[in-house]
């Protein structure tokens, strides 16, 4: 109840959101020629947390029963925001963060990048620590990367990371670092650089592993000669449900195993957090600190999260897909303390970060984020009013989706969401769409069940509509009573696609596998190969889709109107 409360009152609630203050103005005695070290001490190291497959409610200050005080402490002294949005997966939600810009602008807007495929984020895109670099800054990476890997020019330490530690794939095990794709695809996944990181390895669970990592950078680090970047991107709470026993003993009331685990990875997850703010404290980066915390999409109830009460999970295009746990914490906020309700896109840290560390953005790079540092530290109003949540031309499967459900405006048969104030238009088949509660019924009969709100009176639907700031949960579709409103949004839809990219989802290359790598899973494409082929073959396949696209488009229009004019 205490999570609906907080959502209902957040509905209602006027904007309390957080703004940019110049950051040479921050000392007023400071002159007017200042010298390199006091300009670098002045840029504030910026500490980036990703959290993986965080659920909305999986954090103590939405009403969890998982307790997580570091997390709550820093929440609370900051800035939580209660409005703010990321992709429903893994490598759609880093790619934005790396570029500031939509799937549809690299490419990515189909599912995830699989580690047998070769693929990554678009090495044309300037990524957030290559900007971060020219700024001045020392770039660092440590824990998961999930945005290709086929070529060297695809790993971390190619696109503006001074160093990297951790996995490459989007998950594996939780101690041995190893991961199977599918039979005989089996290898290693951790990494210092570019290499396998064997002498690295002694079994630590990774989520301790990269926290004492990221201690060991602070430690050798000098904060008031250079300003620091770090990304730390944990594994955890992503499957499979590992952790060390003594965080499962303080959860021994929830019956039901999958819950526990995981909230026993939470508490871990929140251990780890308080560790790291402490090192922060003692190696001098504090004061000086902005820390952004962020779950990579919605929580999966199936692997033991939880987005109640908010609909649909990880995967989905729902609110509890794309809806996530995201806060501010630094001394340099102007107002602490605050819940911000104006509307934040994970694209939105790229423009802001930047910014924020004297950064300069270039005009060609035709951003998707906007800079919402004063929304977020002095409680303006927030840039943005609307987010394209995305649009998959593959993704066709509603059976019932048509051009005519789209007013001869939109094939309601591909899935797309866009969220314009407070309105919020879906289309084709957004993914799983029910309301599940936290899985910890206190018996074992129930313990053992699948508990969940079935939803039944959509099914054959292909276009939603709903008002997000009065219903959050997406319980009442208003399709039906608006339908000046879903043409405008369908109308929207088409103007973002006219700026799409073909999809890049190549198929598998069996050079991939591990064995081929000395049982690693790293880049297999080799500098000397054919480049150019291999890019006219993918460009070939993407046109496909593009091509279907278009003439699915032409046909059914030409379809609906001749009908029309046979009714007339």
């Amino acid at each position: 109840m205490f999570a609906l409360d907080v959502l209902t009152s957040l509905s209602v609630l006027s904007c309390v959101v957080c703004g940019y203050s110049s950051w040479g103005n921050l000392n007023p005695k400071l002159p007017n020629h200042v010298n390199e070290l006091d300009k670098t001490s002045s840029q504030p190291h910026i500490i980036f947390i990703m959290i993986d497959d965080q659920g909305f409610r999986d954090v103590g200050y939405h009403g969890s029963e998982i307790k997580t005080p570091a997390i709550d402490r820093l929440a609370a002294t900051g800035v939580k925001l209660e409005n703010y949005y990321v992709q429903p997966l893994c490598s759609p939600s880093r790619s934005q963060l790396m570029t500031g810009r939509y799937q549809i602008h690299t490419g990515l807007q189909h599912s995830i990048i699989r580690p047998t495929q070769p693929n990554c984020l678009p090495l044309e895109n300037v990524t957030l620590p290559q900007k971060l670099k020219e700024a001045g800054y020392a770039t660092h990476m440590v824990g998961k990367w999930h945005l290709g890997f086929y070529k060297r020019g695809c790993m971390p330490t190619q696109r503006g990371f001074d160093t990297f530690f951790g996995s490459l794939l989007g998950s594996g095990d939780y101690y041995r670092h190893y991961k199977c794709d599918g039979p005989g695809m089996c290898g290693y996944d951790l990494h210092e650089g570019e290499e396998a990181a064997w002498e690295q390895d002694r079994g630590v669970y990774s989520t301790l592993m990269y926290t004492q990592k990221a201690v060991s950078i602070l430690a050798s680090h000098r904060p008031r000669h250079r300003p620091l970047f770090l990304y730390l991107a944990y594994q955890a709470v992503h499957s499979p449900l590992q952790v060390p026993a003594r965080y499962l003993e303080r959860y021994r009331s929830i019956p039901n195993l999958h819950r526990r685990k995981y909230a026993a990875m939470v508490s871990c997850l929140d251990e780890a957090v308080h560790n790291l703010t402490a090192a922060l404290k003692r190696y001098g980066y504090y004061d000086n600190a902005v820390i952004v915390y962020s779950s990579d999409n919605g929580g999966q109830p199936l692997a033991g999260g939880s987005n109640w009460p908010l609909r649909g999970s990880k995967g989905t295009l729902w609110e509890g897909g794309i809806r996530a746990v995201g806060f501010v914490h630094s001394p340099l906020l102007m107002r602490k303390g605050t819940r911000c309700q104006g509307l934040v896109h994970i694209t939105d840290w790229y423009p802001t970060l930047v910014t924020l560390a004297g950064g300069s953005l270039g005009e060609g790079q035709s951003l998707d984020g906007y800079d919402v540092w004063e929304t977020v530290s002095e409680g303006r109003p927030s840039p943005r009013r609307e987010i394209l949540h995305n649009i998959d031309p593959i993704y066709t499967r509603a059976k019932n989706g048509s051009w005519k459900a789209g007013y001869g405006l939109w094939n309601t048969a591909v899935q797309a969401a866009l969220r314009v104030g407070p309105w919020k238009l879906l289309t084709g088949v957004p993914g799983y769409a029910d309301w599940v509660p936290p899985q910890t019924f206190s018996t074992a009969l129930l313990a053992k069940r699948w508990q969940s709100e079935r939803v039944r009176s959509d099914r054959g639907q292909s276009v939603w509509l709903f008002n997000i700031s009065a219903d959050p949960y997406e319980r009442v579709d208003l399709s039906g009573r608006y339908p000046h409103v879903v043409k405008k949004m369908l109308m929207r839809l088409v103007r973002y696609n006219r700026t799409a990219v073909p999809v890049r989802y190549p198929a598998k290359d069996y050079r991939s596998n591990p064995q081929y790598n000395g049982g690693v899973w790293g880049p297999w494409h080799k500098e000397e190969d054919d480049e150019e082929e291999d890019d006219d073959d993918d460009d070939m396949e993407n046109n496909v889709f593009s091509n279907h696209f278009g003439q699915t488009k032409r046909k059914g229009k030409l379809r609906w109107k001749s009908k029309l004019r046979g009714k007339g």
